[in-house]
């Protein structure tokens, strides 16, 4: 069982910048692929970014809807994933949830594919 706490959203200008974190309990967190999901009112769940678990390389994978402006990451001494968004804009409001894919498996961008999720932490950008 994991247990995923994200923090770091908040209100921001368009053209601004915030950092979100999410913690994740357990041993095995490099095995785990990680991923960012938003979800706007009366919208879906829709991917925002993706890192491979550890042993597979690591390696990133974004939604064009945020490539280019949004970077994530993972330390797995701290077990925690990091979404680094910058140039945000009215359009990227939402809650954004942080979700773990134990299933060893690369490029996961779907939410059935995820099997645990935090909370949610909401994000809104004035325009």
């Amino acid at each position: 069982q994991v247990q995923l706490v994200e923090s770091g959203g908040g209100l921001v200008q368009a053209g601004g910048s915030l950092r979100l974190s999410c913690a994740a309990s357990g041993r095995t967190f490099r095995a785990y692929s990680m991923g960012w999901f938003r979800q706007a009112p009366g919208k879906e769940r829709d991917f925002v970014a993706g890192i491979n678990f550890s042993w597979s390389g690591g390696s990133t994978y974004y939604a064009d809807s945020v490539k280019g402006r949004f970077t994530i990451s993972r330390d797995n001494a701290k077990n925690t994933v990091y979404l680094q968004m910058n140039s945000l804009k009215p359009e990227d409001t939402a809650v954004y949830y942080c979700a773990a894919d134990s299933g060893l498996r690369v490029g996961a961008a779907l939410p059935n594919e995820y099997n645990y999720w935090g909370q949610g932490t909401q994000v809104t950008v004035s325009s």
